[in-house]
């Protein structure tokens, strides 16, 4: 992808993942739009990446993705102020867990951060980049994956902080597979990755060691938004940067109609 004139969207861009992205794209050029959930995070970020990279094509905007309405907002938002997109980097997230949250909306926190503000995002930014087209969407997800029990996808009558990563991890994957044919038509691909093992971000230093470097997951993000011979690639699943398969559940039809399904009747989209 030529990066003159693209705008690129990052999600979660103010640590960890997300930061070394918006690093690497700004020194090429990018022109960025960031998100965080912290105001002064945010004015930091752009403050050091511009001193950093003398890149100064960046805007900040502040959502919590707790709240749907904010997850919407932040839509609204790029709309409103941004006539093209090339690239929408679903990163924000949050990891394995030890107790579980409910967002104000009520429901489970980590599928509603790490899976519904995707679902969100997507379908309504979904116009601006097939209009933007040739555009892409990557969805950050993760090795870890297990499958939806749609009897209970919330998780209010057996909560595991495990399951309930994994899960939403593979939402984003199967959200990928559905998609992936139709927007290939109209010119924007959607993929999924695991960027790398357990690297040292605040999302995994509190449970896990450090198995790869952050710069190891920027390499893998970085291919997806780069990569030309990705042009025509849609709705597959990398490890790293390799394509490989999914859980088998990312490829039960319908599976994913029961997805899509539970996402319109959350998400009210």
């Amino acid at each position: 992808m030529n990066r003159r004139n693209q705008t690129v969207f990052i999600t979660g861009a103010t640590d960890g993942l997300g930061r070394g992205v918006v690093l690497d794209l700004a020194k090429e050029g990018y022109s960025l739009i960031l998100h965080g959930r912290k105001e002064e995070k945010g004015k930091a970020l752009i403050a050091d990446i511009q001193t950093e990279t003398g890149n100064k094509d960046l805007v900040y905007y502040n959502a919590d993705f707790a709240h749907i309405d904010q997850i919407k907002q932040l839509a609204h938002t790029v709309l409103q102020n941004h006539k093209e997109l090339h690239v929408l980097v679903n990163n924000a997230g949050l990891g394995v867990e030890t107790k579980r949250r409910v967002s104000t909306d009520g429901y489970e926190m980590i599928f509603q951060v790490d899976y519904l503000a995707t679902y969100i995002l997507t379908k309504l930014l979904t116009p601006l980049l097939e209009s933007s087209a040739p555009a892409r969407i990557i969805n950050v997800a993760s090795a870890g994956q297990a499958p939806i029990n749609f009897a209970d996808p919330l998780l209010e009558k057996h909560w595991d902080g495990v399951q309930s990563y994994c899960q939403a991890k593979l939402a984003q994957i199967m959200l990928a597979v559905e998609w992936g044919t139709s927007l290939l038509q109209k010119g924007v691909t959607i993929n999924s990755l695991h960027p790398a093992s357990y690297m040292p971000t605040k999302i995994v230093t509190h449970m896990f060691r450090p198995q790869s470097t952050v710069e190891d997951g920027v390499a893998s993000v970085v291919n997806l938004v780069t990569n030309p011979k990705l042009e025509h690639v849609s709705g597959k699943y990398f490890n790293r940067q390799t394509e490989t398969k999914a859980l088998s559940q990312a490829y039960d039809p319908g599976a994913r109609s029961q997805l899509l399904q539970l996402s319109e009747k959350l998400t009210g989209i």
